[in-house]
């Protein structure tokens, strides 16, 4: 494992910003101008409001004999790397007291970069592991024909996940979606699924042994995409395999890509909604009792 990183030759201690703005060395090739630094520090400061709103490091971890520790998955795209530097922005603030173990799953898929990642993570200096297992041609192996390779393949996935956080002694798996991610499974499982589900901040596993963490749930789609690009991370392409799933989940996208251009902000209405939930005017009775109704005050809206 590569050691944590150190502040850069010149610079300030992180407490220290008289003289120059630190920072980690991930961002030591950044752009200077003004935008960037408004959309870097929108997306930290997003990140650590879900961190904070949904506790997402416990109370007493500073107090823990073993550090609390996350293993970020990162698959090369945008968002992980976006993940990513947010994590280490934080950490390097001080404003994180856990531990960082980056992560990346190769699956085998025909042609994947195997040595973009390594080399990265290692100039950086941060602590990784790269997982090798070749899922690509079990899910190809089960899938019968015309099926979609989705289920099996995310399953495959995350036992795998789950069992490197439990060697490498991790308390959470913490991935990079985003608040677009919610709102695309939202609409997918509203109009295909019947259900009313998103994607929740943090969850805890079937086991209860290990937690899922979203910190990027408050963040933009189109401010990771601007960050990412000015980063210019070196970003491992994705090679889409047209399953049910990836267009169920691109025709979603472009609805509320519709919708936002004939209304902007409207992404951003429809994700406090995700927030603002009111069982009471749902029909669902294992969440809400109909059968004993009890007279409560009128909320803003008079109801």
């Amino acid at each position: 494992m590569a050691a944590q990183a150190t502040p850069l030759e010149g610079t300030q201690s992180p407490k220290d910003e008289s003289l120059f703005e630190p920072y980690h060395p991930i961002f030591a090739n950044a752009p200077k101008s003004v935008n960037f630094k408004k959309t870097r520090k929108a997306i930290v400061r997003q990140t650590k409001e879900v961190i904070e709103e949904f506790k997402l490091i416990p109370e007493d971890a500073k107090k823990r004999e073993t550090p609390y520790k996350w293993m970020v998955c990162l698959s090369g795209g945008k968002d992980s790397y976006t993940l990513m530097a947010a994590l280490l922005d934080l950490k390097w603030q001080g404003a994180l007291p856990v531990d960082l173990l980056f992560v990346n799953l190769d699956q085998g898929q025909p042609g994947f970069p195997k040595h973009i990642l390594p080399d990265y993570l290692t100039s950086l200096g941060v602590d990784y592991r790269i997982i090798t297992e070749d899922t690509y041609s079990i899910v190809k192996e089960k899938t019968p024909a015309k099926a979609t390779y989705c289920a099996l393949c995310s399953r495959l996935r995350r036992g795998i996940l789950y069992n490197a956080a439990r060697e490498e002694g991790c308390d959470a798996i913490v991935l990079g979606h985003h608040r677009d991610d919610a709102l695309e499974t939202f609409m997918m499982n509203l109009f295909h699924g019947g259900r009313l589900a998103a994607m929740p901040p943090t969850l805890l596993n079937d086991e209860g042994d290990i937690k899922v963490h979203r910190p990027l749930l408050h963040c933009a789609e189109s401010d990771i995409e601007r960050f990412s690009k000015a980063m210019n991370f070196p970003i491992i392409p994705c090679n889409l395999c047209g399953t049910q799933e990836g267009l169920q989940r691109n025709a979603m996208k472009q609805m509320l890509n519709e919708w936002e251009q004939k209304a902007p902000g409207r992404r951003q209405t429809m994700f406090r909604a995700l927030k603002n939930v009111r069982p009471s005017h749902l029909a669902d009775k294992s969440i809400f009792d109909f059968m004993d109704l009890q007279p409560t005050p009128p909320n803003e809206d008079g109801l």
